[in-house]
């Protein structure tokens, strides 16, 4: 066995551990996504086997689906016997309560036990206040020297252990067959997979900690097996991921099917309502265009805002199009603003604008004295000669802080909002080009801005715009919460999309871009056009417009909006919280309150994602289970334009989606657990209680009500397209990788044809041989083949 070979079958293991995202960019995303080659339920009956997890809901939980109508009878009861099941829907949910799956005891918890520790000391970026010695030679090396050192293992000296990883492979699988290696790989990477799914990530996009700490998937399991022999384990697991076609999955696969096909025909009965001519708009030119994010929880924002005034919005994935890097002026790092699929081509940083340079001065020298004492605060906390003196002796301060953020938490949240957008008021952001070769950052070319603006209006759409267009980004505001940046944009990384709602908006108010975008593609922006970044606060529904560039020509214009967006949020919240005085408040603390381990509920009861004109979903109340992005497909005559939102947004929300499915139907395995026993390791995870695996997915607080009652119905996301059939046709024609997630049913696609008025909804396996016979020729052709939604 070379070394290629190992790396080879080291790569395939890796299909069962999906990344795992630090806490400060936690991004949701499908944790089978290495599976997605597979049809779903082999993909989960593989995965539930290895990782002894469930993999789809409770017969309870499918129950109260049942009884509250969310399942349709006659839905179920025609799936069962079109899957081969004669028994009745009452029957078969007896049979499932029945066959309820139990954990199995964890027979290697001494080894598992023994890598968290030596994972979590190497892999800490900044949490411990002694750091582990040798790490920059790499984890096995700084291993190898350190491991006399630790009994769990028994004595151990270093002359006993191989000098590099590749060699105590070598040593330790001699002999075995390449199906036994690659058994033994995949069953020791899914024993932790919290912790190799961040080696996974952390050794491709963190590049910046593995030059300081370096670790790769095949020093985790040198150390990993050479432990395990040593503790007298053996290589392979028996009876894992070999009885993969488990019946017991076939029933609560059928009532998921039945629960989907339940949901999407109380949608399209919803949607048909506006169907018809959904691309004319008639109306007269609104006072204001607002473009979301198409996150789900803008759903609810767009229609208080509509109703507030003269108003039309537009959904469009959060980063505005924008593959950019943003660097922080605060501390002067830079991090990932747009999808985790994209590669980030261009930095945006703050420049000082016209006459400001004072004033951006004072708030640098501000930010550089703050983060001094937060840094001597710290060392006085944690250094052994003053911890206890200066603990006692500022008690008394930390008291009252404490009780202030206990007794009167929205005040200091009202106190603390006042500085929040300050660098927004002295700075314009700027964006450049990285030279990766000279780490120099250099000016885009215009034809790069034009490009940007361009393609945010065909992906939308857009032709006629009114005097304020308003890109608004999302941001969450909470305290004390580990898992904030997963209620962020998922479309910008999981940060505020703020920064590129900002230079969105700075672009598209650029003269010469005007200019050729009239002149070389036809898009005339009216004089009278002006455009303005803002963030919508998913946590409080507030949306603070970033004005300090606004002409005073428009100064009535933006005052009337921001009285009529603060009616929105009043409204928006009275709505969501289910009060009917004092919501806003009652947001605000949530945002605010330490002990608060809810403060919204993120994406949970997602379900859908609707490509479509605003006309189709604008009168109509879809309870935050829609994302919707914007788009006309009479504009979109080649289908690019969809291509391009089916090709990017769509695979985003599938994650997405996915991630909330999961961490719902076993949110041990693949959630994180309760928050309020949580510890953070290294910065960048949490761990139950102090110890064992790094949680990889959603809390439970933010998918379940009560034991049992998740919040969140756990569906696969239903995409639903409002275009003509030829042109998905040729669209997933020519995308394999696309046509395979539905093929699998990764996710389901419904087609809603503005041509014929039909609604189709493309099968698993459409792809069919058929005979076409003629006089002169006989040969066999492929033909589609759609199912047809009645409602």
């Amino acid at each position: 066995m070379n070394h290629l070979d190992i790396d080879i079958l080291i790569d395939k293991a890796t299909e069962y551990v999906g990344n795992t995202w630090p806490l400060y960019s936690f991004v949701t995303s499908n944790p089978l996504s290495g599976l997605e080659g597979k049809h779903f339920l082999r993909a989960t009956q593989e995965a539930g086997s290895l990782l002894d997890a469930e993999m789809f809901p409770k017969a309870s939980v499918y129950k109260k689906a049942l009884d509250n109508g969310a399942i349709d009878p006659n839905e179920i009861q025609e799936l069962l016997k079109e899957h081969g099941y004669s028994q009745t829907p009452e029957e078969s949910l007896n049979i499932m309560f029945k066959k309820a799956s139990k954990k199995t005891e964890n027979q290697q918890h001494a080894l598992d036990q023994y890598m968290v520790k030596w994972l979590s000391s190497f892999m800490d970026e900044g949490l411990a206040e002694w750091q582990m010695p040798y790490k920059q030679e790499g984890f096995f090396h700084a291993w190898r020297k350190l491991a006399p050192y630790d009994g769990s293992l028994g004595t151990v000296r270093q002359t006993m252990i191989p000098k590099t990883s590749d060699e105590a492979l070598e040593i330790i699988l001699n002999g075995q067959s390449q199906e036994t290696i690659l058994k033994a790989f995949t069953q020791h990477l899914a024993a932790l997979p919290g912790w190799t799914g961040y080696i996974k990530h952390r050794a491709t996009n963190l590049k910046a900690w593995q030059q300081e700490a370096p670790i790769q998937l095949k020093d985790y399991l040198a150390v990993r097996l050479w432990a395990n022999k040593k503790l007298g384990f053996p290589l392979v697991k028996k009876n894992v991921l070999e009885n993969t076609q488990d019946q017991r999955a076939g029933l609560p696969y059928v009532w998921l099917l039945a629960w989907e096909r339940s949901w999407q025909k109380e949608l399209l009965k919803t949607l048909k309502k506006s169907a018809i001519d959904v691309s004319e708009n008639k109306d007269s030119r609104p006072d204001a265009q607002l473009v979301f994010c198409i996150d789900t929880r803008s759903e609810l924002i767009r229609r208080h805002v509509e109703s507030s005034g003269k108003y039309e919005t537009f959904g469009y994935a959060g980063f505005f199009g924008i593959a950019m890097d943003y660097k922080n002026p605060k501390n002067g790092l830079s991090q990932k603003a747009c999808p985790p699929i994209l590669d980030s081509c261009y930095v945006v940083t703050e420049e000082a604008d016209e006459n400001q340079d004072a004033s951006k001065m004072r708030l640098d020298r501000k930010n550089e004295l703050g983060t001094f004492w937060h840094y001597f605060l710290k060392r006085m906390k944690n250094m052994l000669p003053s911890t206890f003196g200066f603990v006692e002796g500022s008690g008394f301060v930390y008291g009252l802080n404490l009780t202030a953020r206990t007794l009167f938490p929205k005040y200091l949240y009202r106190w603390r909002s006042k500085d929040r957008n300050i660098y927004e008021e002295v700075c314009r952001p700027e964006i450049k080009n990285i030279d990766t070769a000279g780490h120099r950052e250099i000016s885009i070319p215009l034809t790069e801005k034009v490009g940007i603006v361009k393609s945010a209006f065909d992906l939308m759409g857009w032709k006629d715009f009114a005097p304020l267009v308003v890109f608004a980004g999302h941001g969450s505001h909470s305290a004390n919460n580990p898992f904030g940046s997963s209620l962020d944009c998922g479309a910008c990384a999981a940060t505020p999309g703020r920064h590129n709602a900002r230079m969105l908006a700075k672009l598209a108010n650029d003269k010469e871009v005007r200019e050729q975008l009239f002149n070389q593609h036809g898009v005339d922006i009216p004089k009278s056009t002006h455009f303005l970044g803002a963030e919508h606060n998913t946590t409080t529904d507030e949306i603070v417009l970033f004005d300090s560039d606004v002409p005073k020509s428009h100064h009535k214009a933006l005052e009337s909006l921001k009285e009529n967006l603060k009616k929105a949020q009043i409204t928006a919240t009275q709505e969501r919280l289910g009060r009917t005085k004092n919501s806003v408040s009652l947001a605000q603390l949530n945002a605010s309150n330490w002990g608060e381990t809810r403060p919204e509920w993120g994406l949970a009861k997602n379900a859908s994602f609707v490509i479509g004109p605003r006309k189709l979903t604008q009168n109509h109340n879809l309870d935050g289970r829609c994302f919707l992005h914007s788009y006309d497909w009479k504009t979109d005559t080649e289908g690019k334009a969809l291509e391009g939102i089916m090709q990017g947004p769509m695979v985003v929300t599938q994650w997405i989606n996915n991630h909330y499915y999961f961490s719902t139907v076993d949110n041990e395995t693949f959630g994180a657990g309760t928050k309020t026993t949580h510890n953070v390791t290294g910065k960048f995870g949490v761990v139950q209680g102090n110890g064992g695996d790094l949680k990889r997915g959603l809390p439970w607080e933010s998918l379940f009500e009560e034991k049992d009652m998740p919040y969140h119905p756990p569906l696969r996301l239903t995409v639903v397209i409002n275009a003509p059939i030829n042109r998905v046709d040729n669209i997933l024609a020519k995308n394999d990788s696309l046509k395979s997630l539905i093929i699998n049913e990764w996710l389901h696609l419904v087609i809603m044809d503005p041509e014929t008025h039909k609604e189709v909804l493309w099968k698993p396996h459409q792809d069919i041989n058929t005979k076409v016979k003629d006089e002169k020729i006989s040969k066999p052709t492929n033909k589609k083949v759609y199912e047809e939604l009645s409602v």
